[in-house]
Formats: structure tokens, C-alpha cells, sequence
């Protein structure tokens, strides 16, 4: 028999695996959770479009294993690149419920329009990331369109261009390293979703 676990999380790629792991096991005093949670985190092996269309039935397996499930993708390459972030989470919460879950044990967190949006905050430790200095990586972000909220509209993009000027390759550990050091205060729709949620799940400790 397989050990029960508090979270299973799905994600499209290892990019995603690593900031979401990182933040699960370091980064849980800013988060705003406790420590000790027991989680797996795995893959889709068709990506985006696959966690869209298939998250509940790659999820069933661990319905009598797990105590909450996160479902974590991209919006554009999920197929469905001209909906709401938020139609998409509800279609597949709605899906989960359907096959079972209970609906406070589940949540679907679309990032939109790609999980790079997380990368833009105003924290220091992104030009150190990814190998510039300030206002070399300011010269990158004042070249691109920029967003209501000031993040770059096409934050791939932003972030590949800065990558390119700095020499530094495109990997998942780029995400490890922002997860482990960036500041998480800063407020994004996905991010603050992903945030409660997790505060609503496990709450921290009482001290004392």
C-alpha cells in the first residue's frame, strides 16, 4: 500500500516541477505555511494541453492517497490560449469534482499567460538569476511591451532575451533559483491564488 501524502500537485514541465518544489520545501516561512507537508509533484506527459484536458483523470489514481490536489498550467500552449485564465481553472476544477474530488480539497491555478510571469518581480536577486546587472536587464524589460501591472506582456520572451544577453542557457534551474531567493510578497492573480490556497490547506504552526 502506498503511503498517504497531504499534497499531489500537476504541473506541464520541469520548469514548473522546480519552482513549485522549491517553493514547497524552502520557501514555506514566506508562503505562509507550514513545513512538514508530505507532496509529490509530477508531470503530464503531454504538457499543457494534456493538464487541461486530462488532470482529472491523471489525478484519480491518487483520490483515496492524497488530501488535496493542485493542478498548475500554463494558459497559452494549453490549446485554449484565447480563454480566461479563470474559465480554464473552473472547467477543471469542475472536472475534479465530477470524478470525485471533494471541492475544497482541489484547486487549479492557470498562469497567464506562462509560469515566466512569476519571474518579473522587482526583487534584485532576478538580475542576479540571470547573470546581469540592473539596469542591463531594465535596457531588456524597457525594450519589450509591458503590461498594466508593469510585467512584460510576452515574459517568455523577456526572459530568453535577457538569457541571451547575459550568456546564461534557458534551464529549469533558472526557476530554482528565483523560487529559492526571490521576494514572494509582490501580487499577481495566479501567484496569490496559489499562495491562499496553500494558506487555506496548511496553515502554519502555532508557536508555543
Amino acid at each position: 500500500m502506498m503511503e498517504e501524502i497531504d499534497l499531489i500537485v500537476l504541473v506541464a514541465d520541469m520548469d514548473a516541477y522546480w519552482a513549485i518544489r522549491t517553493l514547497l520545501e524552502k520557501r514555506h516561512r514566506s508562503l505562509g505555511i507550514r513545513r512538514d507537508i508530505q507532496f509529490e509533484i509530477v508531470r503530464h506527459p503531454q504538457r499543457d494541453s494534456g493538464v487541461l484536458l486530462h488532470a482529472h483523470e491523471f489525478l484519480r489514481q491518487y483520490l483515496n492517497r492524497a488530501e488535496h490536489a493542485l493542478v498548475i498550467l500554463d494558459r497559452e500552449g494549453s490549446g485554449r490560449d484565447q480563454c480566461l485564465a479563470e474559465d480554464l481553472e473552473r472547467e477543471i476544477e469542475d472536472r475534479l469534482v465530477r470524478n470525485g474530488w471533494p471541492s475544497d480539497r482541489v484547486a487549479a491555478i492557470v498562469l497567464d499567460p506562462e509560469l515566466e510571469v512569476w519571474v518579473w518581480t522587482r526583487s534584485p536577486h532576478v538580475a542576479r538569476v540571470i547573470g546581469l546587472n540592473v539596469d542591463a536587464l531594465q535596457a531588456v524589460l524597457d525594450s519589450e511591451p509591458a503590461r498594466p501591472d508593469g510585467k512584460p506582456q510576452h515574459p517568455k520572451e523577456a526572459l530568453e532575451k535577457a538569457l541571451r544577453r547575459s550568456g546564461r542557457p534557458f534551464s529549469a534551474r533558472i526557476f530554482q533559483e528565483l523560487a529559492e531567493n526571490v521576494s514572494l510578497r509582490a501580487s499577481e492573480r495566479a501567484f496569490d491564488k496559489f499562495k491562499y490556497t496553500l494558506q487555506g490547506w496548511f496553515p502554519p504552526e502555532r508557536e508555543g
